[in-house]
């Protein structure tokens, strides 16, 4: 039991970490210190798709679903399991990082823009 929700926390922590990514660039407009926080996560999720490098959380997500007497996740991993194909085609994987990646930049604009 404890397995499993060590399992579904860490997903549920995977989805917020991903929101966080795409939108906190924003939530900084409002609360300025968190800037630097985005911007570790912002690296965080640039490395992870450059160097291919594994999120902690999959590996967590991974390890408590074995534990738990269930299957883990597929060797692709937590984005392919849980959004490629579903959320969107895997054909468009590229232009839903681009997307990502403009929401991004766009928030950080915004964000040099207001401090002015």
């Amino acid at each position: 039991m404890m397995h499993r929700l060590l399992a579904d926390a860490a997903m549920g922590v995977h989805f917020a970490f991903l929101a966080y990514l795409a939108l906190g660039g924003f939530l900084a407009w409002r609360w300025r210190r968190t800037i630097w926080i985005h911007l570790a996560v912002a690296a965080w999720g640039v490395l992870s798709v450059v160097t291919g490098v594994e999120c902690p959380l999959t590996l967590v997500e991974d390890w408590a679903r074995r534990h738990a007497g269930e299957a883990g996740l597929p060797a692709s991993g937590f984005i392919d399991h849980y959004i490629e194909g579903v959320i969107y085609p895997e054909e468009y994987t590229n232009v839903a990082r681009l997307a990502v990646a403009v929401l991004v930049l766009f928030s950080y604009v915004g964000y040099v823009l207001r401090r002015q």
